[in-house]
């Protein structure tokens, strides 16, 4: 993942290809498991610390093809904006 570079262990996060399926502690467990080490400079996640900057470096149309919800979401704000 680019925002950790070195030491971030992807193999740490859920693998279920259906998003929407993950619960929300997985998720967290996986990303606190795959950035606990002094190989990653940023630390531990924190979603308050480094979650706006990741948001900010992540692609739409990667998440709205994953997941149903999120396409629905940028579709409706798309909607409201226009």
């Amino acid at each position: 993942m680019g925002y950790y570079r070195e030491g971030f262990k992807e193999q740490a996060l859920p693998k279920n290809p259906n998003i929407e399926e993950i619960a929300k502690s997985d998720v967290m467990n996986g990303l606190e498991a795959a950035t606990n080490t002094k190989g990653t400079a940023k630390g531990k996640y924190h979603k308050t610390r480094h979650g706006f900057d990741i948001l900010g470096l992540i692609n739409p149309s990667k998440v709205a093809s994953a997941s149903r919800f999120a396409d629905d979401l940028i579709k409706t704000l798309r909607e409201k904006l226009a």
